[in-house]
């Protein structure tokens, strides 16, 4: 008998959390959710014949779509290395989830 097809789309997951890669954006959260991390590389070093993203940017974003462009930027920064980037990343999206 044929194994029934998957109706929805599995992403990988950063702590419990789906990520989407699309070109040199991540995004990272849930889009149901009020709030959406977007981290856009920014530079890339080679490292051992490897492309690893160097300047980051970590951008909280609403998803409310009523909101213009400018409204949905809650909080921006530039960090240094992907690691540095998802660790901030996660607590301001825990953070303001939780206020909401």
């Amino acid at each position: 008998m044929a194994e029934a097809k998957k109706t929805a789309q599995e992403f990988s997951t950063y702590k419990g959390r789906p990520l989407v890669r699309c070109g040199d954006e991540i995004y990272y959260g849930n889009m149901s959710e009020p709030y959406v991390i977007r981290l856009q590389v920014k530079s890339k070093n080679e490292v051992k014949g490897l492309q690893v993203a160097d300047k980051v940017t970590v951008q909280l974003l609403a998803t409310d779509p009523d909101l213009s462009p400018r409204k949905k930027l809650v909080k921006s920064s530039e960090k240094h290395g992907l690691f540095v980037a998802m660790d901030i990343a996660d607590i301001w999206l825990e953070r303001a989830l939780a206020n909401n």
